[in-house]
């Protein structure tokens, strides 16, 4: 039922701002189109503290980012000059192709009340001919995002193509991204038509063939199979996937088809070629030291900021 069991390595973007990382792993740098997960909080720090949670100004390229929070809020301001606060509920959907920069700021101290901060952001790699196009960003809301109910099940579709619903996230390959909740002794299936899914363990605990599974671990599922999980507890899941795309290079923030594009890109941002937010421009991450190649066959691994 099971080719990988990925657990997420610890790692912390700021004093008190854990972080799970998920994807990519040194044996799974991909799943389907899905190229970088985190799972970050619930955050621990006093309101005092709240600036420096804050990712400053940062660039992209050749990906979507894509932002879904449990509690909280963030806001969002990019090279685009879109100012956007994300609640739980919403998805912010930003497709950098060409370059984009942006930051992710944490203004409103009643977010970390009872440590309620608590975000997912996945990057979602574009297909070569997507992958230099103009960049966008959309901000969904609740109402356009389906929710389905049975006994003992609730989920809500983020993105593409799942369990006979959709909605009007534009995504540019195919792709299923769900979030679902469980309580104790219910019984679940993965979506079908997609060679690449997995199942990743927000909250609570589930069994898969015997086998028990607890947060942090993303399960990636056997082609061709139709696994049960059975919830253990009141459970949370994130299900991804979809149709892989072919080897994509990460380094840092950038993700590509071509090592070149990378390399390019770096010298972009330094040369100050990839714009600044224009409500957030007086301070920004430089790049990184160079001390890795791009991730790819036999490369290390990414040294992703957010």
């Amino acid at each position: 039922m099971l080719d990988l069991v990925i657990d997420a390595r610890p790692a912390a973007l700021a004093p008190g701002f854990a972080v799970k990382r998920i994807l990519p792993y040194r044996l799974r740098r991909m799943l389907g189109p899905f190229i970088f997960m985190d799972h970050a909080g619930p955050v621990q720090v006093a309101p005092t503290q709240l600036a420096s949670l804050d990712v400053l100004p940062h660039p992209h390229i050749g990906l979507s980012t894509v932002s879904y929070l449990f509690g909280g809020q963030v806001t969002h301001r990019d090279s685009l000059g879109v100012e956007q606060i994300i609640r739980p509920g919403e998805v912010n959907w930003m497709t950098a192709g060409s370059g984009i920069s942006h930051s992710e700021r944490f203004e409103d101290p009643a977010a970390l009340a009872g440590g309620a901060l608590e975000m997912l952001q996945t990057w979602v790699a574009l297909p070569e001919a997507d992958e230099e196009q103009a960049p966008t960003f959309r901000n969904y809301q609740p109402g356009e995002l389906p929710i389905f109910t049975d006994t003992g099940v609730w989920m809500r579709l983020i993105a593409g193509d799942a369990y006979g619903l959709k909605n009007s996230v534009e995504t540019h390959s195919p792709l299923f991204y769900v979030h679902v909740v469980l309580q104790a002794g219910a019984r679940f299936g993965l979506p079908r038509g997609y060679p690449e899914r997995g199942a990743y363990v927000a909250k609570g605990s589930v069994e898969v063939s015997g086998q028990v599974y607890t947060p942090g671990q993303l399960l990636v599922f056997t082609p061709g199979l139709d696994p049960v999980l059975v919830a253990r507890e009141p459970s949370t899941l994130m299900l991804l996937g979809g149709e892989p795309l072919g080897e994509r290079f990460i380094w840092w923030n950038f993700v590509s088809s071509r090592r070149e594009r990378i390399e390019q890109a770096k010298a972009d941002w330094q040369a100050g070629r990839i714009a600044l937010p224009p409500t957030d421009n007086h301070e920004f991450v430089p790049l990184p030291s160079d001390r890795t190649r791009p991730a790819g066959s036999g490369s290390p691994p990414p040294q992703a900021l957010s």
